[in-house]
């Protein structure tokens, strides 16, 4: 029983880790939402935990991986999540699935771990990642979405967002309205030094 009890202690402090690690340095380290950083680690000690419990009562992986089929559906429905978050959110789950059911030693298990972690720390790198953000905007001049007032579109979006925009992309048009979805691309204000002159042809 001691033997059990510290195993599992063992494999809860390593899970714990790699999910911070994951979690805080990786996400937290661009996107600054604590909240989902910290709700993420939660949530990869909860699976653990259920995870390992039921794994005592002969669970075999197929079923560890329909457990984590189930957390996926439930997708946080109570808030939208991005694509990137549930990138996250899978690799929690996974981290938290192999640290609860894998028959890989500690050494093995700690260099898997670290390596999903460093697999996503280089991907969200800087030189790896787009200089560019993106935003939605409703918009309301239509008679500057021709491609023709492609530049007037433009400057008024950087005279009234105060963003350095660089490209447009119209997503829908209500004429019943006359307003516009746009999805705009720019240039962060730490980024503006490296900012382009306006494409000739910017609407997609």
């Amino acid at each position: 029983m001691t033997e059990l009890d510290f195993a599992f202690i063992l494999k809860l402090f390593i899970n714990i880790i790699s999910i911070a690690t994951l979690c805080y340095g990786c996400y937290y380290r661009l996107n600054k939402n604590s909240n989902v950083a910290g709700s993420f680690l939660l949530f990869g000690v909860g699976i653990f935990i259920i995870t390992n419990l039921l794994h005592g009562v002969d669970m075999s992986m197929e079923f560890a991986f329909g457990l984590f089929a189930v957390f996926t559906m439930l997708r946080y429905r109570t808030d939208a999540i991005s694509i990137k978050e549930m990138t996250y959110l899978f690799l929690v789950t996974a981290i938290a699935l192999l640290t609860a059911v894998s028959r890989l030693d500690i050494v093995e298990l700690l260099a898997l771990n670290g390596l999903i972690c460093f697999i996503a720390f280089i991907v969200d790198t800087r030189f790896l990642r787009s200089p560019y953000s993106t935003q939605s905007i409703s918009y309301e001049r239509i008679n500057n979405i021709k491609p023709e007032n492609s530049v007037s579109l433009i400057e008024d979006l950087r005279n009234r967002t105060g963003l350095h925009v660089v490209s447009v992309e119209i997503m829908h048009i209500d004429f019943l309205k006359d307003t516009v979805e746009l999805n705009v691309k720019y240039l962060p204000k730490k980024t503006e030094s490296y900012a382009c002159e306006i494409p000739s042809e910017s609407i997609l």
